[in-house]
């Protein structure tokens, strides 16, 4: 999320940094990838290769979906495959054509092998054979819990990886006024943005992110509702501590008043800039006074965060620096405030969408820490709105008129907050309604990401182009995030998106009670659907690239200029449309200017948030 080219660590220092989290990590993962060397002019091409295997590189579930992509470009109509175990062959067969598709690579022939029904542990490779092509896959560990046993100290390890701790945050002035806050704390927002964010974008109306907000609550909801999960790995202490660090950081950036700061902001480090509680716009980081945060702008995730940050200090007799009763105290002060001013908070002075999904989560977990009555009937009312806004086909619009609902980093945040609101709602026919619709919500997803050919089952999404700033004309589908949007500079990949949307489609499909055998409690289309999205991210990419930086066989390259550090279990932002495409369409990867590169190799906090709680999400409890 980084426009501008910033003054950057030396080489050395980034390599320093590197050597130290690396010798941290290697006793704990054997197969981590190696580490790019820092440099300065990098771009990364589609592979050439005439013969591709492309499959999960970090780890995939015993029991459920394991597919492999074959990419090819030849005259051959078709070959065979053998799974590997361990070097010695499991299965074989002839490989499955999947229908043809050509706006990516045209000329190719794509091919999948399913060797979901194999379930033993192990090490697996796909070899494939066509013609007189050959290729293997990358390896790939095959266990139960498998991306959170292999993954989860170090996505944890990430944040603490990524704390701000400059003490110069202890004493920050407030754009346009003579009050000074301590907002010290709290986590960098990105490799190359030492900036903190509960939220940006907010001009734009419909494309906030939750950013730091969203990661206090799932690690606070991680250590509170799955301490078994966490326990079993030895990661409980760790979960805990670092989401109170987050939560003793929201309570400082909460104003007397009643609302949130969104974001200490310096321009990216642009040299000259002063370093405040501000909000900024565009492309330039224009300052502006929009520093109070909107529920969509960070609020309401910090008011969930906060509910269930006391919970876990109940249930664990520990805290931060603040105490549990401080934090339930600022979660109901601050939902009190917004309940009161959120519309004049909001750049258009109208709620949308994500309103309606961040308020649903505040007031859920505000009911889970206190069962007061009070915030289940405002949770219906907040419910009864985002499903107001659900078209009949399932998908939703973001306003009160007829913009498809599509978002970069939490697209499937609606469907979650829906699951949340029916563990608390006890009335069966409001219960159902929710249910309904979260049903209709998953359909959508499966209709609109099967509706064309795609051989990697990417997430497809609706969307508009805009006109004159704002969203207008024909309503359109497509993979990637559309370039000619509202913010007028921001599209990047979707590595948080793509984990929502498994974490929606998981727990939504376990609150529609399938009991499903593909994986995860689900029927084949939903659990192969979640599965996707996470492999795209973990290395099943026409790039080959595991974007979770420190596992796989390939990762991002490092780009100091715009991308900054990398840290291993951050995840970069991944793979978009090409570039000088207004509607995404196309592929590319990194391909350059180097002041550019951010959009797709920059580690951003979202990204590794989405796929802690995705992979907490697919995890069974272990005793």
């Amino acid at each position: 999320m980084t426009p501008l080219t910033h003054s950057r660590k030396t080489g050395i220092q980034v390599l320093a940094a590197l050597a130290v989290a690396l010798s941290a990590v290697a006793h704990a993962q054997p197969a981590l990838a190696q580490t790019p060397e820092p440099t300065t002019t990098v771009s990364v091409s589609l592979p050439t290769a005439p013969l591709l295997v492309q499959l999960n590189q970090v780890a995939l579930e015993r029991r459920g979906p394991k597919q492999a992509i074959v990419e090819y470009a030849g005259d051959a109509t078709g070959g065979s495959y053998t799974v590997l175990r361990d070097g010695e062959p499991v299965m074989s067969g002839e490989l499955r054509p999947l229908l043809p598709f050509t706006e990516w690579s045209p000329g190719k022939r794509y091919f999948g092998v399913d060797f979901s029904s194999v379930e033993q542990a192990g090490r697996y490779q796909v070899d494939v054979r066509i013609g007189q092509a050959h290729a293997t896959s990358a390896p790939v560990p095959v266990r139960d819990n498998a991306v959170f046993a292999t993954t989860g100290a170090q996505l944890l390890g990430y944040f603490q990886r990524s704390r701000h701790t400059d003490d110069a945050d202890r004493d920050l002035p407030i754009f346009k006024t003579s009050r000074r806050v301590n907002a010290w704390g709290g986590w960098q927002d990105a490799g190359g943005d030492k900036g903190k964010y509960l939220s940006h974008l907010g001009y734009a109306n419909f494309f906030n992110p939750q950013q730091a907000s969203m990661a206090v609550w799932v690690l606070a909801y991680g250590a509170h509702a799955r301490k078994a999960l966490f326990a079993a790995h030895g990661l409980q202490a760790q979960v805990e501590e670092e989401a109170f660090w987050g939560a003793d950081y929201l309570h400082r950036i909460l104003d007397a008043e009643g609302y949130f700061y969104t974001t200490i902001f310096d321009q990216w480090g642009t040299p000259g800039a002063e370093r405040m509680v501000t909000g900024y716009e565009g492309a330039a980081g224009t300052y502006n006074t929009a520093y109070r945060s909107a529920f969509r702008a960070g609020g309401g995730m910090a008011i969930a965060a906060l509910a269930r940050a006391s919970m876990l200090a109940r249930q664990t007799g520990r805290h931060g620096e603040f105490d549990g009763a401080t934090y339930l105290a600022d979660a109901q002060r601050a939902y009190e405030h917004l309940r009161q001013f959120n519309p004049q908070y909001c750049a258009d002075g109208k709620e949308n969408i994500i309103d309606d999904y961040t308020a649903l989560m505040a007031l859920v977990e505000l009911h889970n820490a206190t069962s007061q009555s009070r915030y289940l009937d405002d949770a219906r009312l907040r419910a009864a709105s985002l499903m107001a806004r659900q078209q009949a086909d399932g998908g939703f619009i973001s306003d009160g008129g007829s913009r498809p609902f599509f978002h970069a980093a939490e697209a499937g945040l609606p469907v979650i907050s829906l699951s949340a609101y029916v563990d608390i709602e006890p009335e069966p026919a409001r219960r159902q309604r929710a249910l309904a619709a979260i049903d209709s919500a998953l359909a959508h997803e499966l209709a609109i990401t099967g509706a064309v050919a795609n051989p990697y089952g990417y997430a497809r999404q609706r969307f508009q182009l805009t006109t004159n700033g704002k969203a207008a004309g024909e309503v359109r589908e497509g993979f990637f995030i559309p370039h000619r949007n509202e913010t007028g500079y921001w599209w990047q990949g979707e590595s948080a998106r793509l984990a929502s949307l498994s974490a929606a489609m998981v727990i939504g499909g376990r609150k529609l009670a399938e009991h499903g055998t593909a994986g995860y409690g689900l029927r084949g289309n939903r659990a192969g659907y979640a599965q996707n999205q996470l492999d795209w991210t973990l290395g099943r990419n026409p790039y080959g690239i595991s974007m979770l930086y420190g596992f796989g066989e390939k990762n991002p390259p490092t780009v100091l200029e715009s991308a900054g550090e990398m840290f291993v279990g951050g995840i970069s932002n991944g793979i978009t449309g090409a570039v000088g495409s207004d509607t995404g369409a196309g592929i590319t990867f990194a391909p350059g200017p180097d002041s550019e590169q951010w959009r797709w190799v920059e580690q951003w906090i979202p990204h590794t948030t989405w796929m802690l709680f995705a992979v907490m999400a697919m995890s069974e409890d272990e005793d």
